[in-house]
């Protein structure tokens, strides 16, 4: 029963393919009571008391998990207010996503702090938007010559002092990229991992040996795999492996993806996907305010105080347009990418953006997967990968044609 004393609502979802994992069912059943997944079937499953949702032939799929966006529809969650948060979570939903892990830039500490209390309070009313698994912190403790887009005022080296503080002032942190190679990165990723926080390497100098320690010291993930990383370096005549090299031969690092088409090229999409597999790289929009927005001038980070950009070609660029600022990219863009431009078959670009992110964020439990007893976090597309709809726990937050025959009584 719910809390008004009424049994709750029950919705079967037929006549669509439902993707799971590992297999297409081409005109799979879904039954989900409340907020949560209680069935799913390749046959019809009989119940009088439900609503129907006629998916009409579409794929149904998992929801998608984005573990790493800074913005869209014109906000950014370092604005300042619980209006962006919100904003942005409605924006992306209507791209499919149902879950996502808000993103900081490196910033001074009033900054985050205030940001970290307005997250808390954004999380208790985010009603029609994807839901928030906790924030990551992007910095402030990086390699300044891989700052990318990075404020470079604020780039510092890990302080015990500094980042203890930050973490008793939230439980809201979910996630922390840092440069290993810094003085202090491997006491950090110690404590991190002491606290049940996801570790991982980003705007990085690091070589191999580097990469290694921070394995050892609870790094898991290369964030934004190629974007303000090393590579093969050459120091004193000898090579060196960077970070890139590093992931992909440690097999205890995930990778993310930033799968817009514009900040990698289709050999790296195939190569990453090659070495790492679908269950170990995590598809990521890296978005900023501008995603979901026509081209044109844009902000990178606070609205108040962020970097001027352009938006143009389909990514964010400095002003300069010698360097790339941010993707605009959204969720459904991810999927579609990967498979036109990588060749990757569709069961294994959803997986890396539904099962496998969820695992990466430790909530495997309850979401990425169409499951009995996952939340209903679901989504409909069709073949292009326009989403038609949007259920996050059970609740319609997007529905493209309001009047369409996917609701019947």
């Amino acid at each position: 029963m719910n809390s008004n004393g009424k049994a709750p609502q029950r919705l079967k979802i037929t006549n669509g393919r439902v993707l799971t994992p590992y297999r297409l069912i081409p005109n799979g059943t879904i039954l989900i009571t409340g907020s949560t997944i209680t069935e799913v079937s390749d046959r019809d499953i009989d119940v009088s008391d439900a609503v129907v949702l006629d998916a009409n032939g579409a794929c149904v799929s998992p929801g998608f998990i984005d573990i790493h966006v800074h913005g869209g529809g014109g906000h950014d969650f370092m604005d300042g207010s619980e209006d962006a948060f919100l904003r942005i979570a409605q924006t992306h939903a209507r791209h499919g996503t149902t879950a996502m892990v808000p993103t900081t830039l490196t910033s001074d500490l009033d900054s985050l702090l205030n940001t970290l209390a307005i997250y808390e309070r954004a999380t208790q009313n985010n009603t029609s938007g994807a839901r928030f698994l906790g924030m990551h912190l992007e910095g402030p403790y990086f390699a300044m010559n891989q700052r990318g887009a990075q404020d470079p005022r604020y780039i510092r080296n890990p302080d015990p002092a500094e980042y203890q503080n930050i973490l008793t002032h939230s439980s809201a942190i979910a996630r922390w990229s840092a440069a290993p190679e810094l003085p202090g990165a491997l006491a950090f990723g110690d404590y991190l991992r002491s606290k049940g926080i996801l570790a991982a390497i980003a705007h990085t100098d690091a070589v191999y040996d580097d990469v290694l320690a921070a394995v050892q010291h609870g790094y898991s993930l290369a964030t934004h795999l190629y974007s303000g990383m090393s590579g093969v370096s050459r120091r004193n005549g000898f090579r060196y492996a960077g970070v890139v090299e590093s992931a992909f031969l440690l097999d205890e690092l995930d990778v993310e993806l930033i799968a817009d088409g514009v900040h990698l090229p289709a050999p790296l999409l195939k190569l990453a996907y090659k070495i790492k597999g679908p269950d170990q790289t995590v598809l990521i929009t890296d978005a900023m305010r501008a995603a979901g927005m026509p081209p044109g001038p844009s902000i990178l980070g606070s609205i108040h105080d962020g970097i001027a950009v352009i938006v143009e070609d389909g990514v964010a660029k400095m002003p300069d347009r010698q360097a790339f600022a941010g993707s605009i990219a959204t969720a459904d863009h991810l999927v579609r990418t990967m498979i036109t431009l990588a060749d990757i078959p569709l069961l294994e670009a959803v997986r890396m953006i539904t099962s496998t992110p969820a695992r990466v964020m430790g909530v495997s439990d309850r979401k990425g997967e169409l499951r009995a007893g996952k939340d209903a976090d679901i989504v409909f597309f069709y073949d292009d990968i326009t989403v038609q709809l949007t259920m996050v726990e059970g609740r319609i937050v997007f529905q493209r044609e309001p009047d369409s025959v996917f609701i019947k009584s």
